[in-house]
């Protein structure tokens, strides 16, 4: 309470009450005497001095004035609604104490009772419509379900989040779970309640927390944390011994619709981050708002997420080209019913068919080409070499050359680390189709093409989490069966990136490089 008193929103809520609670009371009588209210200022004026503080230490005492109104559900109305009832029978037996209800009509308390409760709830929900309005919080009632053989779930964060979270647990009766309390470092919510749930302290005292609660798991509901962030409370949760899962990065989260149907288990994505890329947004839009962009290998993990990258700076038409019908029409469906974004074009054909390319050429006339068609994983191509040639080395040729035939304003070729110094296939393969860009971009400058415009440009990669050729999901593979894990050097360093990032790095290669 001694922090609530240091707080402006409970002195706020408390003069707003007070003055609801006035108008209550002069309302009831108002009521119960049709208007004829003059005679009864005597009457009125003697029980104000007593029952408004009694109201008031009541409803502090019932919690009310520790909960986050933004967050107002069931919890808090049923709050509301046993201190009203409290307060109408102290009044009765005050009065009853005093002079035995003389003078004094019981039906205005009833409706003094009624009021208050409509009153005092019905100010906490317009506190949580008007954020619902200004600020997007979703107006859902939250219901008391009970559960037998509910896991005690300790959640690690205390935003929208982990709002939802408890929310959807206690609308869902097949989840079976029970929120026992938050943690999170904003010492401003320490000691406030969501949905009647107990802010308990710093996520620093999980141990302590954890011996007090006695949780069957964790939950870390901070989908926007940073890795070192994610690296402590993985570590606290570790060494806690109590199992737990986090929900799903932003990036992962359709529509801010976090659900507790997205919980998962700590995914090496969570501690392998870095801090988010800066994209030049604007110089970004300037190359891809209203044209007409060509995708090869629009299916595949990266082609995929450079689409949904794309789709935010509006082009004119999206033509996503894959060989894979599955890949292909999986892009399609996000695209359409996730991003409600229906400017698109699916090709369903190979590189290197000329006649196809030739036809979509001309009719669609793209201005900016990304090409991520390619064989990439190392152990398969070495396998079968000539299937680099034809998908990396030709396909990647017989493009670059309609490009430049049909002028084509930029041509990004996506690549790979493994062309320098390429000492497998794979690389060697992508090193040829960066030289062979390179041979046409030498072209260009010196003009010996005739009317030939084509920007070129190149983007190598690492390891890219989630991609088919990441080493990262072998690994994991690999100690999930109890080892061994298969490196090429003890001393071996790897970098990482992610899926969204590398597409990303993509599009702002698109935009800033010049030939």
């Amino acid at each position: 309470m001694k922090k609530q008193l240091r707080k402006i929103n409970f002195w706020i809520m408390l003069a707003l009450d007070c003055l609801l609670l006035l108008i209550v009371h002069f309302l009831a009588y108002f009521m119960r005497f049709e208007g004829q209210v003059v005679g009864q200022f005597q009457n009125i004026l003697a029980v104000l001095p007593w029952l408004l503080p009694l109201k008031i230490v009541i409803f502090s005492w019932s919690g009310l004035y520790r909960g986050m109104w933004r967050y107002t559900g069931l919890p808090d109305l049923l709050n509301v609604l046993k201190a009203s009832v409290l307060t109408t029978f102290m009044a009765f037996g005050s009065l009853v104490v005093l002079n035995r209800f003389a003078g004094f009509s019981r039906s205005v308390f009833i409706l003094d009772g009624l009021l208050t409760f409509l009153f005092i709830g019905g100010l906490r929900m317009g506190m949580r419509l008007y954020y619902q309005r200004v600020f997007g919080f979703s107006v859902a009632m939250g219901r008391v379900e009970t559960i037998s053989h509910r896991k005690k779930l300790l959640l690690i964060g205390a935003g929208d989040a982990a709002e939802k979270v408890v929310r959807e647990i206690q609308d869902n009766r097949s989840l079976p779970y029970e929120v026992v309390g938050f943690l999170d470092d904003n010492y401003r919510k320490i000691g406030n309640r969501i949905h009647g749930i107990s802010m308990l302290g710093p996520i620093a005292e999980l141990h302590e927390t954890i011996a007090k609660t006695q949780p069957q798991e964790i939950l870390i509901a901070i989908p926007s944390s940073s890795r070192d962030q994610m690296s402590r409370i993985v570590e606290l949760c570790r060494t806690s011994g109590v199992k737990y899962k986090t929900l799903p990065g932003l990036g992962e989260i359709i529509s801010d619709k976090v659900s507790i149907k997205a919980i998962r288990d700590v995914s090496y994505k969570d501690l392998l981050g870095r801090p988010p890329v800066r994209l030049e947004l604007e110089r970004i839009d300037q190359v891809i708002h209203g044209r007409c962009v060509l995708v090869t290998g629009a299916g595949g993990s990266i082609g995929s997420e450079l689409c949904r990258q794309i789709i935010r700076f509006q082009p004119s038409l999206l033509i996503l080209l894959d060989s894979g019908e599955e890949n292909l029409y999986q892009i399609e469906m996000d695209l359409r019913h996730e991003y409600d974004f229906t400017d698109y074009l699916t090709v369903l054909a190979q590189v290197q068919e000329p006649d196809l390319l030739e036809h979509v050429f001309t009719k669609y006339k793209p201005q900016v080409v990304f090409h991520a068609a390619a064989y990439k994983h190392v152990p398969m191509v070495e396998q079968n070499p000539w299937e680099a040639v034809f998908n990396n080395i030709l396909a990647t040729r017989r493009l670059i050359e309609t490009s430049v035939l049909h002028r084509v304003d930029r041509f990004i070729l996506v690549s790979t680390d493994k062309a320098v110094r390429p000492t497998n296939v794979m690389g060697a393969s992508k090193r040829m189709t960066e030289k062979i860009m390179q041979a046409y971009c030498e072209a260009v400058e010196r003009a010996e093409l005739d009317q030939a415009r084509t920007r070129f440009m190149a983007v190598r990669f690492g390891n890219v989490l989630g991609s088919s050729g990441s080493v990262v999901p072998l690994f994991r593979r690999q100690i999930e069966l109890g080892g061994p894990v298969t490196v090429t050097d003890p001393d071996m360093t790897r970098y990482f990136m992610s899926i969204d990032e590398a597409a990303q790095l993509i599009l702002q290669a698109g935009a800033m490089g010049d030939g």
